[in-house]
């Protein structure tokens, strides 16, 4: 079974709301761990729209797990990864005006721009796990492996869409499916560590077992979202129960 990662941005988003204290996704975080969640993933956007940079601080000191730090490859987040050395890294694409993140990196494209190259071997030289946020894509799987990086992430975004249609593994949804079992059995052949994530729930969770050597999945608002209903702990039992289905 792979591994669950649990994504706390939306903690600090419900704190932001009111600028106080609480709730603060440290405690959340602790919490998970409590309930054997293996991972804690925080997105320090640059506009600090939800998590803090005295949330990693905090997570980096306090977590008994591991902290992915989500961030954009930019010379400020590179200064704190380098600073912070979470266990892992992941970088995906950022735009002010987005609600979320909405696809992967053009890792093909990235690759040829001598700023992203610099930035990207900063961060290897200092021996820090680095994740690539990708789509499903062959062409950027193979960048991804060419620019040196140990691990990827893949984008479900486009498939959990699909599968909200009917609440079901519909044609598309399959469609999407096979586009990332195709695509994990690519990374994996080329000796790539495969994370997943981004839409996942309780349903659209068990197909995506499938994909080849599935090492985590990285799931945050959807998690955060039920808990206000059951609580944090039963739906992460709940989630686990989910990936253990296949």
């Amino acid at each position: 079974m792979p591994l669950l990662s649990l994504n706390v941005d939306h903690i600090a988003t419900v704190r932001n709301a009111r600028g106080g204290p609480w709730p603060c996704p440290v405690a959340g975080a602790l919490l998970a761990e409590s309930f054997g969640v293996d991972g804690i993933t925080a997105h320090l956007r640059e506009d600090r729209r939800h998590i803090t940079d005295a949330d990693v601080t905090r997570l980096r000191a306090e977590i008994a797990t591991r902290l992915n730090l989500e961030m954009a490859l930019t010379d400020e987040m590179v200064a704190i990864a380098l600073k912070l050395r979470p266990d892992q890294i992941t970088l995906v694409p950022e735009r002010r005006e987005e609600l979320t993140t909405e696809g992967g990196l053009d890792v093909a494209t990235l690759g040829q721009d001598p700023a992203f190259k610099r930035r990207l071997k900063m961060l290897l030289d200092a021996d820090l796990p680095v994740s690539l946020f990708i789509d499903p894509d062959l062409t950027q799987v193979e960048a991804s492996q060419m620019a040196g990086v140990q691990l990827v992430e893949f984008h479900t975004g486009q498939y959990c869409e699909a599968f909200a249609q009917t609440n079901s593994l519909n044609a598309k949804a399959a469609l999407d499916l096979e586009k990332l079992k195709s695509a994990a059995q690519s990374a994996d052949a080329l000796g790539l560590v495969v994370n997943a994530g981004h839409g996942l729930n309780f349903k659209n969770t068990p197909p995506i077992l499938a994909m080849k050597n599935l090492h985590e999945l990285n799931i945050g608002h959807f998690l955060i979202s039920q808990a206000i209903f059951d609580g944090l702990g039963p739906v992460l039992q709940t989630m686990k129960q989910a990936m253990q289905a296949t």
